[in-house]
């Protein structure tokens, strides 16, 4: 196997062990946009306070 071979099945090996929201944080915090708006602290603090907004953009509200 070839590193960054997305054709091969061992390349996403290491994802069958791994919850929905793990999966889905992995992909988020690669995103350019979100990373853009997660360095402005005004963002992070909206957002680890719960206050709605930047959670519905990003759809960071889990259930359960």
């Amino acid at each position: 196997m070839t590193i960054g071979d997305w054709r091969s099945e061992g390349a996403y090996e290491h994802l069958r062990d791994t919850n929905w929201r793990d999966y889905a944080w992995e992909y988020l915090r690669r995103n350019d946009d979100y990373q853009a708006q997660y360095a402005d602290p005004e963002f992070r603090a909206r957002l680890d306070a719960g206050v709605h907004g930047p959670e519905r953009c990003w759809g960071l509200r889990f259930r359960g």
